[in-house]
């Protein structure tokens, strides 16, 4: 063990700036360790059966929580799949598995699924791990942990420097990671992801507990432990980035065929979306309706293409313009729940006023918490709480309708008699 892990493994609170203060105000201040090697090497990368049984036992044998992280190919494959799994325990070491090679991960979840599992920003990597059969029963969210106990900076490298004081590597984080055989390097930053993650978990846990805020973390994480995979989105070529300039209906029916177009391909191709046609070409072929191919190549974004392709998306462009008007998108997306803010002053004043008066009860409340508004409660449980009150003003009903929306207890309790003293017009 090195001198730097020997500093580590005593897992006390050590600040370099940005972290919360103790209750005297201040915070220990003092220059970072560069952290540069695993403690026990680059462990070589698991991509069979046999080494996958190995490690799989190794960990089952191990013993504390076990840090887990992913790493994808955003922005180079498509989908959100891991292609690389890294996990750390006390007892086993680090173990860095290749999911391509060794794509059901099952056994290895279900040996460690009693384990508390230690991520960061544990709803990005969850799932993936999910699509390899990887699903824990419980977690502890570094990031979201950071978030709680009132931290500026919640990033992996942030955390670990200003809670332990150790600096990692942040080279290689938005690399392909879909490359095979993985760079040294790269497998060097990934093991180092996790050296730390069980000794930040201690620390940060050693601090919710100390601002009192370690039962609301543990409501979070069982929250994210045990919510259901999210449900597909409707309408996801309406996230095409741009789309405010998309005004009428026949084009967005073209963002709709190109996009579609797109999707399809990228998917056959295994390549990331954005690499087939930029959401700025899609649009710019919307506004400009080309009737044929060679309109086509004189916008951005098309230029380029060859022949085929160029083919391709006229083809898709034509099904747009060949649609009836009742075959057109509508303008927007189906509203459930309240209508967007800014129209409330005309919609409902009373609700308007009754949202001003929450959103600064909220905001005053979660300054008081040093924690982040949206953590405190979500900005879509207020304006939904805000829009139909209910009928009686009190803690017993505002609370229920708070925990209707899917508030945990912790925040109900926090929550409820500011926003009843502010639905009543109060101030709080």
């Amino acid at each position: 063990m090195t001198d730097a892990h020997e500093t580590a493994a005593d897992r006390s609170l050590r600040t370099t700036g940005g972290a919360p203060p103790d209750d005297a105000g201040s915070s220990v201040s003092q220059a970072p360790t560069p952290l540069l090697e695993p403690r026990e090497g680059i462990p070589p990368v698991i991509a069979d059966a046999a080494a996958l049984a190995e490690v799989t036992a190794a960990f089952a044998a191990g013993h504390g929580p076990v840090a887990v992280d992913a790493e994808r190919a955003s922005g180079y494959r498509y989908g959100q799949r891991a292609y690389l799994v890294q996990l750390r325990r006390e007892g086993a070491g680090t173990a860095l598995i290749d999911p391509v090679a060794c794509p059901d991960l099952s056994g290895l979840g279900a040996a460690i699924a009693d384990t508390e599992w230690v991520l960061h920003a544990a709803t990005q990597d969850l799932p993936c791990l999910r699509e390899i059969g990887m699903v824990p029963t419980r977690i502890f969210d570094t990031e979201l942990a950071g978030r709680l106990a009132g931290f500026p900076r919640v990033g992996l490298g942030a955390m670990v420097e200003n809670v332990l004081g150790f600096v990692l590597e942040k080279g290689h984080s938005a690399v392909d990671w879909s490359t095979r055989p993985l760079p040294e390097p790269w497998l060097r930053y990934a093991a180092l992801d996790v050296e730390l993650l069980v000794d930040l978990r201690d620390a940060l846990e050693k601090e919710l507990d100390r601002q009192g805020k370690l039962e609301w973390a543990r409501q979070e994480f069982d929250a994210i432990a045990s919510a259901p995979p999210p449900e597909p989105r409707k309408d996801p070529w309406r996230r095409t980035s741009g789309m405010h300039k998309v005004r009428r209906r026949r084009q967005l029916a073209v963002v709709r065929e190109l996009w579609q177009t797109r999707d399809r391909i990228a998917q056959r191709r295994d390549v990331s979306p954005g690499k087939v046609l930029g959401d700025a070409a899609i649009v710019e072929a919307a506004l400009a309706l080309p009737p044929n191919a060679h309109a086509l190549a004189a916008l951005n974004g098309f230029g380029r293409v060859n022949r085929r392709q160029l083919e391709q998306w006229q083809v898709a462009v034509d099904r747009a313009r060949g649609l009836s008007e009742s075959q057109l998108p509508q303008p927007g997306q189906p509203v459930t729940g309240p209508p967007p803010p800014r129209a409330w002053a005309d919609k409902d004043p009373a609700a308007a006023a009754r949202l001003t008066a929450a959103r600064a009860a909220v905001s005053a409340l979660a300054e008081r918490l040093n924690m982040p508004q949206e953590n405190l409660i979500t900005p879509d449980t207020v304006r939904r709480v805000c829009w139909e009150p209910p009928a009686t003003l009190d803690e017993k009903s505002v609370g229920a309708a708070l925990a209707g929306h899917g508030a945990r207890p912790w925040q109900v309790e926090q929550v409820t008699p500011v926003l009843v003293t502010a639905l009543a017009g109060g101030v709080s």
